[in-house]
């Protein structure tokens, strides 16, 4: 369905979301959620995934698995299918942080992070991308990071993970050109949750809104909603939301 000026009606959709269980993947689901999305919500904790599922206003099932398993991505396309019975949307945002100087980094970090951070997304893009090019239509993001436009010396392994998701998603979008099927990624700079250590409802959250130095993960939410309603003959490839006042 579509909506004023061609703008998109995702009510009735079904949408993969990768690092549901906290963070922006929770405000992903929240939001798409309530303009009638139905999700399949993917995470490691069963516990957490279960309480966000059970909170959101339409239907919604979840997947407990590590993304840097590729079996997993597999999984939760065949878990749309079987349960939903349809797939509309990928949000590839499962992700992890490892900051400091590669010296002093254990190489199981390194490992783990690209794990996720690359080859998790990879996986989930390539499990689902045969099914929409199949319909001939669909939505797939990324969640990048700001870090993957500029290098950032005082994180380089996580500035890498991101640099090499800004490639993936610029090629394989010249991949999907006249398939019907739209990628693009959304890049924050500092979000005020737990991959920056920041406890939801912790003290401080709303001064540095205030501030304008960090940025909440429903503002995220909020801007990859815009990018999967806007006429099925724009995409944005690319958006990238800062604080105001975030000096880089």
């Amino acid at each position: 369905m579509t909506g004023p000026n061609g703008t998109i009606d995702l009510a009735g959709q079904v949408a993969i979301i990768t690092g549901a269980s906290s963070g922006i993947g929770r405000s992903y689901a929240q939001a798409l959620a309530a303009v009638g999305v139905r999700t399949v919500l993917v995470g490691r904790s069963t516990e957490r995934l279960s309480a966000v599922a059970d909170a959101l206003p339409t239907e919604s099932v979840f997947l407990a698995g590590d993304l840097a398993d590729p079996a997993v991505s597999d999984q939760a396309v065949a878990l749309a299918l079987a349960a939903l019975g349809r797939l509309d949307i990928v949000l590839a945002n499962a992700g992890l942080y490892v900051g400091g100087d590669v010296a002093d980094t254990p190489m199981t970090a390194i490992q783990e992070l690209v794990g996720v951070n690359v080859l998790g997304a990879m996986a989930t893009v390539r499990a689902a991308l045969p099914h929409l090019i199949g319909q001939g239509s669909g939505d797939v993001l990324v969640t990048s990071s700001v870090s993957g436009h500029q290098d950032i010396h005082w994180e380089p392994v996580y500035s890498a993970t991101k640099h090499a998701m800004q490639s993936f998603v610029h090629t394989t979008r010249r991949n999907l050109v006249g398939s019907g099927v739209r990628m693009g990624a959304v890049a924050p700079g500092v979000v005020l949750n737990e991959l920056w250590g920041i406890a939801e409802g912790a003290s401080g959250v709303e001064d540095q809104v205030a501030a304008r130095t960090g940025i909440r993960s429903e503002d995220v939410a909020d801007a990859v909603l815009f990018m999967l309603t806007r006429p099925r003959h724009v995409t944005i490839r690319d958006l990238v939301i800062l604080p105001t006042d975030q000096e880089i």
